[in-house]
């Protein structure tokens, strides 16, 4: 891994050229085994510069408040609950600008490194709003003046309430600051329904599970206020362990730590698959972290909740920042690094800063009404994936999510950049840029299709792929990560399918009518958690979906990433 090159794998670009996908996916998931994406170390410190710059942000936002003082004299204010509030609004405004998830490089996002922002204060760029039938005044899928004006109107509430003073004395917290005024939190949760009604993507984007769920709790008063908040930190633990109770967990283990630029031996790196180079299924070691990790998200924040102080609380503080730390120092792809960090804060700010605040002081029944509200949201999503997205639903890095592969043809891709109001350019112009060669560019194309076909929903995608181009020539088509599409034409992707399912098919037919054949898509729903399936949909984007049925995970599992034979079940089908 060089400082300012990539580490690219060593192939003879002639003949790994005349391979079928297939065999071309070969020497690039067995690089990725030893070598991870290959990223300069640049590239990792520029994400670690970015990580050192939140932090301080936060920091001297926080010291901004009258009260809280001294920039080195930390343990005196760390636990005072405007700042945990102040905390939380600013890696909000953090997300939700862009600069957070799905920055960067790491998530194939090169010109410009971020999207949101650049395009909803945009009028005419594309909307998806969630109930579109449902809710009075959010149909259609252009963004109009309206939108743009209510997301600067949550950008500027939350700059305002960053910049304010608390309200006084809470006797019951030990504070004299106090807390922001409770106008703030309710204009702000009040502008971020409706932007979200309007458009869901700006929801997902502002992590509205985490941080509007943690606002939420600032509308309470006294204990409650920090009651709540833990219990949503629990929820986001349990339902974050929960979801790894699957086949597809390890997989991402793997995968991860293959990537991990902290781990450079490749030694190393080989012992986390079955027998490196021809069995890249998880092996012993990345079976045993998957579980081991499971049972530490799982079980140590039940002993954080409810220990009430003293040594217990202070090792289950310590095992949970090793966690988020563990996390963070790997750099996943898709970049949730600011999250881990304001994870680890709580963890002070709230279990250690509070550890003698517990149910016993509750004060209303609020927060645990609360608490009751976003736990059911994640059982709902576990039960039914295809209704919540992943990221409410809290299957964080669990490798069970919705997504999609969609097959692009040159012409389709020339009418998306013609027709369609975006800022950045197809994925496959943006990589031939910044890897300055058409060559390059398809090699580390094919490095994102091993990246895909590590977790088990790949193996199942790149099948599906060939079901869905049946009948056409393979070689007339660009397979295009949805994500990567998201990443285009709405402005920000985090791995959720739900972005770029039938509703932006629909939205990009109505602006670019491309032609029978021109886009095939594959929609590939996350598992139920009581069912070892996963349900597909191939959907052409001019005439509509034309088969679905579903495929098992023991198909999936059982393969390697080059394998694409899993067998599909065809529930309907509509081919002529």
């Amino acid at each position: 891994m060089g400082f300012l090159r990539p580490d690219s794998p060593d192939i003879d670009f002639a003949q790994w050229s005349k391979g079928t996908r297939a065999e071309k996916i070969v020497p690039m998931a067995r690089h990725w085994a030893e070598v991870g994406f290959g990223t300069p170390v640049v590239l990792h410190l520029f994400y670690v510069v970015k990580i050192l710059l939140y932090i301080l942000g936060a920091w001297l936002v926080v010291l901004t408040t009258d009260g809280i003082d001294g920039f080195t004299n930390v343990t005196s204010w760390y636990h005072e609950p405007i700042v945990f509030e102040k905390v939380v609004l600013y890696t909000m405004l953090f997300e939700v600008v862009g600069l957070g998830c799905g920055f960067g490089p790491l998530n194939n996002r090169f010109f410009p490194p971020m999207g949101s922002a650049l395009y909803w204060l945009r009028p005419n760029t594309i909307r998806l709003p969630p109930w579109p039938t449902r809710i009075p005044l959010t149909r259609g899928n252009t963004r109009t003046w309206i939108d743009a004006l209510l997301y600067a109107a949550l950008l500027a509430l939350l700059v305002v309430a960053l910049f304010s003073n608390g309200t006084g004395p809470i006797p019951e917290l030990g504070t004299t600051v106090g807390v922001l005024p409770v106008w703030q939190i309710w204009a702000i949760l009040g502008v971020l329904a409706v932007l979200g009604l309007r458009d869901k993507v700006i929801f997902l984007a502002a992590r509205g599970e985490v941080y509007a769920s943690l606002a939420v709790c600032f509308l309470f008063a006294g204990p409650d206020i920090i009651i709540a908040a833990e219990l949503v930190c629990l929820v986001i633990w349990l339902g974050a362990a929960t979801s790894k109770l699957n086949k597809h967990f390890p997989f991402v283990i793997s995968t991860m730590m293959s990537n991990n630029p902290v781990i450079r031996p490749r030694w190393i790196k080989r012992r986390f698959f079955e027998h490196f180079p021809d069995d890249l299924r998880p092996g012993r070691l990345s079976r045993w972290l998957a579980h081991f990790s499971t049972a530490i998200e799982g079980l140590v924040p039940l002993v954080l909740f409810f220990s009430g102080g003293g040594w217990l609380t202070y090792i289950a503080a310590f095992v949970m920042l090793v966690f988020h730390f563990g996390i963070l120092s790997s750099i996943p792809m898709g970049v949730p690094l600011e999250w881990n960090v304001f994870m680890m804060f709580a963890v002070l700010a709230l279990f250690v800063g509070h550890a003698d605040v517990g149910l016993g002081d509750l004060q209303s029944p609020w927060p645990i009404l609360l608490f009751a509200v976003v736990a059911g949201t994640v059982v709902v999503g576990n039960l039914f994936p295809r209704k919540v997205s992943f990221l409410p639903g809290m299957r964080y890095y669990a490798g069970n999510w919705d997504t999609g592969l969609w097959c692009v043809k040159p012409s389709a891709s020339a009418k998306i950049e013609k027709n369609v109001v975006s800022i950045a350019s197809m994925p496959q112009a943006q990589m031939e840029r910044y890897y300055g060669s058409p060559e390059t560019a398809q090699m580390y194309l094919y490095m994102g299709y091993a990246f895909r076909a590590f977790n088990t929903h790949g193996r199942a995608m790149f099948t599906l792929a060939h079901r869905a181009m049946a009948g056409c020539d393979e070689n007339d088509y660009v397979l295009t990560d949805g994500e990567r599409i998201c990443s285009t034409v709405i402005g920000w992707n985090f791995g959720d399918g739900h972005m770029h399912n039938e509703q932006l098919i629909e939205a990009l037919q109505q602006r670019c009518h491309f032609e029978p054949g021109e886009v095939r898509v594959v929609l590939l729903e996350g598992q139920p958690i009581h069912r070892q399936t996963q349900q597909y949909r191939l959907v052409d984007a001019a005439t509509g979906e034309f088969e679905r049925g579903y495929v098992e995970v023991a198909d999936m599992v059982t393969r390697q990433p080059w394998d694409h034979t899993v067998p599909a079940h065809v529930l309907r089908s509509d081919r002529n």
